[in-house]
């Protein structure tokens, strides 16, 4: 809602002046719901409808009914579904929405660390203990855990230390991801969710469809990561 606002803003301040300066980049792109037909059918994009705006696809396809006022369809991931009323509060809504982000996150990076030892250990990589929920207790050996078998990689022999070192780095980076930037000025003004910039050296968000879309594709793999 902020960004068509702005983008009209942006517009009507452009034609009062009368000058010829560059348009802002919120004024060159069209808006989200205009992406997604909200607007019309005229502006439609056929792309994105399905999964933006009020005629969006509901978690119970047409059985699903009239969703709740606030799930309209503008962030990515909302099929109508919170019988709860989880998110009907916005403050609640915008950090379970952050929650579920970060959580699906990390749940995809957790399969990955599930599948990824048992396929190089079936490849013939020397991997002591390839099975995910067998492999930490090798930190109780004589020795330690020494990842993918070699010492110079990780090796990990106190549980105290290794949570730790845990703790501190993950309350730095969270500490950081919530004041918005790091010492330095290391990702100031990016946003919590979606920062771009530095984060996103190959470009895949530079198109605003394309990023609405990533968005999607990234919650729906992510809750498929937090559920299995």
């Amino acid at each position: 809602m902020m960004l068509a606002k702005n983008t009209i803003q942006a517009r009507l301040t452009k034609k009062g002046t009368g000058g010829t300066q560059k348009p802002s980049v919120a004024s060159a792109r069209k808006t989200l719901r205009e992406r997604a037909g909200w607007w019309g059918p005229s502006g439609g994009d056929s792309k994105l409808s399905p999964w933006y705006g009020p005629d969006r696809n509901k978690f119970l396809g047409p059985l699903s009914g009239e969703p709740p006022s606030y799930l309209t369809g503008e962030f990515p991931g909302d099929y109508g579904w919170d019988t709860a009323g989880l998110s009907a509060d916005p403050q609640s809504f915008a950090r379970n929405r952050e929650l579920e982000l970060i959580h699906a996150r990390w749940a995809m990076l957790g399969a990955l660390g599930c599948i990824t030892p048992e396929l190089l250990a079936a490849q013939g990589t020397p991997i002591v203990e390839p099975i995910w929920f067998k492999a930490g207790a090798q930190i109780f050996q004589d020795g330690g855990l020494n990842y993918l078998g070699d010492s110079r990689l990780i090796h990990a022999q106190s549980i105290i230390a290794t949570l730790a070192v845990q703790v501190i780095l993950m309350g730095a980076v969270e500490s950081y991801r919530n004041n918005g930037g790091a010492p330095g000025g290391f990702g100031e003004g990016l946003d919590k969710l979606y920062p771009g910039g530095a984060f996103d050296p190959l470009g895949l968000a530079d198109d605003p469809d394309t990023l609405a879309e990533l968005k999607v594709k990234e919650i729906k793999n992510g809750r498929l990561a937090m559920f299995s």
